[in-house]
Order: C-alpha cells, then structure tokens, then sequence
C-alpha cells in the first residue's frame, strides 16, 4: 500500500485546495494530510488564518480523500511524520517547488500543479471572502509581490499584464497564474482587486482607470507624484467604496508602529533629531533613469512624518545626477520650529542603513535594516541605561499589508491616516521636481 502525505493550512477552503486533495490521493492508497494548527500558522508567518482548526479538519475529511487527518505544530515536524508514517510519497503544490526536496532523502518528492484561476463561481464569494488580485506590471516589486500572498489567507493572484507581452507572459508561467490579460481592461474585468508595480509615472492612470472599474487597489511607492493626485485617487475611493492602498511596507509593521509609540512617549524626553539613510548598491549595470527620491525616499519621509509631523519650516534637497538620469544620491533637511531631520538616499552609495531618533533625555538607536525595525535600542543621557526591544519582521512584509488591506475591506473602512501619508509624500516628492534643488557632481 503506497502511503502519500501533504499538508497545508486549508483556511476558507476552496476548489483549489480540493483539487490539489483529489490529485495528492490519486498517487497512491493512502492519503494523510497535515494540518498546520493555529499557532503553529503564526510562528510560521500566515497572520490572518480566518477558520480555526476543528473547522478546518472538517472541511478537508468531508472532501471524502483523505485517510487520516494529523495536525502540524512545529518546524521540522515534516521529516518526523514521513520516519513515522512510512510515507512513500510527499506531495504539495508546485508553488512550493523545490522547497521541500530535502524530504527525498526520505521518500519520494511530488510537486503538484497549482490550480490556475480558481473557479469563477467563487470569485470574491461571500462564503469564503476570497479577494481575486490582478498585477499590473511586472517589475521587481511585483517578484517579491506573488510569494507573500500565500501567507495571507482570502487572497489569490490569478492574471497578469504588462506592456510587455511576452514579460507578462513570463511572469505568468513563473508564478502559475492562469494566464496574462491581454491588455489592462482585460484584466480588470477578471479580478476584484489590482495590485500596480509599473513605473511610478504611469500610477495615476492606473489606479484611477481601476477605482472607476470598481476594484480595490494596492499600489507600489511612491504612490503618485503630486498631491493634487493623491488627493484626487482617496476621495475617488471614498465615493466609490473602495480602499485605495500604498505599499508602505514600515508603516504596518510591529516593531515601527511601538518604535513610534515608545519615542513619542516621553521615554527621551523631547525629540530634537531624526536621522536617517537608506542607501543601496544595485547589482549589475545602473538601469537608465533610476532614482533613489522614487525608490527609497518613501521610508525617511514616513518616519519624519510619524516623529516630528509635517509641519516643517523649510525642506531643502541635494542630489548627486547620474548621467544617465534619475539621482544617485541624495540629502534632505527638514527644518521645524523645534527639531530637525535629515535624510540620505543613495542608489550607487552605501551608508549605514541607520535611523538615530535624538531627544533631550537619551536616544534611540535603530540599527540596519532601519525600516524593518526587528531591533533597536534606548540609550538615556546619563549613560548608564540601554534598554533593547526585539520584534519580529516576517517575510518581505507585504503581507503585512495584505492583512491591513483585507481588513479594511472586510470593516468597510476606506481610507485612514495613510491617505494623508500618501498626500504629503507626494507633496515633497513634487516639491523635489520643481522647486530648485542643489545638484551636485
């Protein structure tokens, strides 16, 4: 009798994950599933398991193809269970290819086709809550973009597009979504929600032609290049019901939201400075055009933006111009009437990749990578004090949005505080565009 194992966590269960069931079963006699319990979801990163374990074993017994039905709880644990079991055959989907082929020391290794476009009939169905995600463009934002959202349950990605055919059809093989929209209408009719990682020039077309289709939307930094824009797009949202989203990873995750607690408090007394860089060398050539203000300026500007406000004095810039467009590097200085900030982007530069929070009692140290905040340190004036905090900053952090953007639709809540974040970003980024800025080299 040849025994097969999957697992997975099976939340809103769906025809996909009966599918990949009904295959795991037909190659052999035996089916045994893993279930992976609710905390061991947590510790592995899938932040918003919707069932919980009992409900979940039951939806996948009633499939009819599984034998026996045990329960995941702790890494490592897949290599014990094929020992214990006598399993012949591992299987899994093949959105996990390679992963787990350190299991073919033990037994055979199947990666299962991935249900492509799970059925219409589900699509943004209210049993399961499931959100159908288009993406617009293909870029590097958007690599990192696909494996993130299969740690957040409610989510699938099904069609791609790009003004690049054959990119998106790349992509699409790539990432085994069931196929590249013809073109951007195409895809809008197909998906309940965009997620946009073209260049930052063409957002506003983008995002505007989507919320007048009726699709939530997530976009890529910076989110527009004007205020006039950003403001337009939110209340566009708002009449129309929908949540419109920037892809400001830092601004959702744990360990910047209590950093900004913990140093508003009090705990260093007046905050004076903030400080920090954000610098990196691509690999390879210099693509024409890049520019460290679009790509990285993003995450200075929130952490000014949550210490010290926007109601700077004066913001000036400095840029070093590559010859072959956008900046190399660049310096900000804010100026408020009580404190000052300073920024250093660079694409080509490297710096330390800090963030120095300065008040009247002490500071706070936040090594790199600053805007992942995993550590950082309060050291007071007197010396004799350091305190440290640790958090967790799971995958990319993408999903950590994801999980915002979900419960947004879910509350019908459409807008927040980010929609100002994405206003006066946007201010500072056209500021940058038109008001003189110091070049040098």
């Amino acid at each position: 009798m040849a025994k097969v194992i999957t697992y997975g966590t099976f939340d809103m269960f769906h025809h996909g994950h009966r599918s990949l069931l009904e295959r795991a079963k037909a190659l052999g006699d035996y089916l045994i599933v893993g279930i992976t319990s609710d905390s061991y979801d947590k510790y592995r990163g899938k932040l918003n398991v919707n069932d919980p374990l009992p409900v979940r074993m039951e939806n996948v017994k009633a499939t009819g193809f599984v034998d026996e039905i045990i329960v995941e709880e702790y890494e490592g644990q897949k290599i014990d269970d094929v020992i214990r079991k006598s399993i012949d055959i591992f299987a899994i989907g093949s959105d996990w290819a390679g992963q787990f082929d350190y299991l073919s020391d033990y037994c055979k290794v199947v990666y299962l086709d991935r249900t492509r476009g799970i059925s219409s009939t589900e699509r943004r169905s209210e049993a399961h809550g499931l959100i159908h995600f288009g993406v617009a463009g293909v870029s590097s934002a958007a690599e990192r973009f696909l494996p993130e959202t299969k740690f957040v349950s409610g989510i699938t990605v099904d069609v791609v597009t790009d003004p690049d055919r054959q990119a998106a059809l790349s992509y699409a093989d790539r990432h085994e979504l069931s196929r590249a929209a013809d073109d951007y209408d195409d895809l809008l009719s197909r998906v309940g929600a965009v997620y946009v990682a073209t260049a930052p020039g063409r957002h506003y077309d983008y995002i505007r032609k989507a919320l007048m289709a009726d699709k939530h939307v997530l976009c890529e930094k910076p989110l527009v290049l004007k205020e006039a824009q950003a403001r337009e797009l939110f209340a566009l949202a708002e009449a129309r019901g929908l949540v419109l989203m920037e892809s400001l990873v830092t601004s959702y995750c744990p360990g910047f939201q209590r950093l900004c607690s913990l140093a508003k408090s009090g705990r260093i007394g007046e905050i004076k400075s903030v400080d920090a860089t954000l610098t990196r060398v691509p690999s390879g050539a210099r693509e024409p055009g890049r520019s460290s203000m679009a790509e990285l300026f993003s995450y200075p500007a929130l952490a000014v933006d949550r210490l010290l406000g926007r109601d700077a004095r004066d913001v000036r810039f400095c840029s070093h111009r590559a010859l072959e467009g956008g900046d190399l590097f660049t310096r900000i200085d804010w100026q408020f009437d009580k404190a000052v900030a300073s920024a250093k982007l660079g694409l080509g530069v490297q710096g330390e990749n800090d963030l120095v929070i300065s008040g009247t009692r002490g500071y706070i140290y936040v090594p790199s990578p600053w805007w992942k905040t995993e550590y950082y340190e309060i050291r007071t004036v007197a010396g004799d004090e350091t305190k440290r905090y640790y958090y967790e900053f799971i995958g990319n952090g993408i999903r950590y949005v994801l999980v915002e953007l979900l419960r947004r639709i879910a509350d019908g809540v459409r807008t927040g505080r980010d929609a100002e974040d994405s206003a006066a970003l946007a201010a500072l980024l056209e500021r940058y565009h038109t008001d003189d800025v110091t070049v040098i080299g």
